[in-house]
């Protein structure tokens, strides 16, 4: 038995592609960092590459931007051909980790910067830095030195100056990474509605799973150099195509089961399945499907089973159980209630527990 396949959820790409990455892979000597990555991002969306530290997603942003080449595959944007493009002609800006504001120019000076090399006429440049100046909020810091800005105040100048050049598609390569948590999160929701605000395409780079899941329209998650889902928040969320993903985006319990006449079992517990064969199967279920019995409203399909609480980890408006059935440990996300000892009824829905890929 297998679930369903990554690649159903790889084809789930929007209409009206702004640009098609297609069957591109990257070596860098032995080494096969990227491996026939096929991609399509729609004019307007904020599609986030998402994985952990080595996945290929830098890699991929810098094969769009131009700073490096495809070892095989081939890259369009708005049906021209790109990676045949050096990166100045290619209507793509990138705003980077560490900002790289020139640090002997004011901020003024550096949003015109780029508008200077590609020789926009001089009376437009003044105009131009102004709207981006308004459109991030730093109208009065136009004099400033990038040392006397704080990292978010960095980060909108960063922003400006790559708008501030029209792109088609703007590449952000984990621009949030050095703030603290408080400004990260103030700043996500800025980036968000400045992006909603242009109808720029984003296309943002991260290991920050909340991150992802906040900014994004829809999430491209990266293994070794391969796509393992792409699909919206809440899809790849509610319906993982792979047992990495459900591990990856969230928390989950995996469960690996016999499938027999329609029935999942594992230990003691036990479950009807629909549309899959006899054999082995894993099924993932988030720590909020599985409740305490008596939480839930009546209902006859019920997977009830009886566990004992090993340990309760108090997180404001929820708790986390870590639960323990018959020497299998289960993770439980229940709202706040106070401490609870013991032995408790517990049950889920068949339909949350979601049979997912092993690789």
């Amino acid at each position: 038995m297998s679930a369903t396949p990554a690649s159903a959820s790889l084809s789930t790409a929007p209409s009206g592609a702004l640009l098609e990455v297609r069957d591109v892979s990257k070596r860098f000597g032995p080494r096969e960092v990227l491996k026939d990555i096929s991609l399509q991002i729609a004019g307007g969306e904020f599609l986030t590459l998402l994985g952990e530290s080595g996945s290929g997603k830098t890699t991929l942003l810098r094969l769009i931007a131009g700073f490096e080449q495809p070892s095989s595959g081939e890259i369009w944007m708005s049906g021209r051909r790109l990676d045949t493009l050096p990166p100045h002609k290619r209507r793509v800006n990138t705003v980077f980790q560490n900002y790289a504001l020139f640090p002997h120019l004011s901020v003024a000076e550096n949003i015109a910067y780029g508008m200077r090399v590609t020789r926009v006429p001089v009376k437009e440049i003044p105009v131009r830095v102004d709207d981006a100046l308004r459109m991030v909020k730093m109208q009065e810091y136009a004099a400033g030195r990038p040392s006397k800005l704080s990292g978010g105040q960095q980060q909108r100048v960063a922003l400006a100056r790559a708008l501030v050049n029209r792109p088609q598609l703007l590449l952000l390569d984990e621009p949030l990474s050095a703030l603290d948590a408080n400004l990260r999160k103030q700043m996500q929701g800025e980036l968000k509605q400045l992006q909603r605000a242009l109808g720029i395409t984003f296309l943002f780079v991260t290991h920050d799973q909340d991150e992802a899941m906040t900014l994004s329209d829809r999430i491209a998650l990266l293994r070794n150099g391969a796509l393992e889902q792409v699909d919206s928040p809440r899809a790849i969320y509610a319906r993982p195509a792979t047992a990495y993903a459900a591990q990856f985006i969230g928390q989950t319990n995996l469960l690996r089961c016999e499938i027999q006449d329609g029935i999942a079992r594992s230990g003691s517990l036990q479950w009807p399945v629909a549309g899959l064969a006899n054999g082995t199967a894993t099924f993932s279920i988030r720590p909020e499907s599985i409740r305490f019995a008596a939480d839930f409203a009546a209902a006859n399909n019920l997977v009830h089973f009886r566990a004992i609480v090993r340990q309760q980890v108090f997180s404001g408006a929820s708790e986390q159980l870590e639960i323990d059935l018959a020497g299998e440990s289960l993770r439980v996300r229940v709202p706040a209630r106070g401490p609870v000892y013991g032995e408790h009824d517990f049950g889920f829905s068949p339909a949350d527990a979601i049979a997912v890929r092993e690789t």
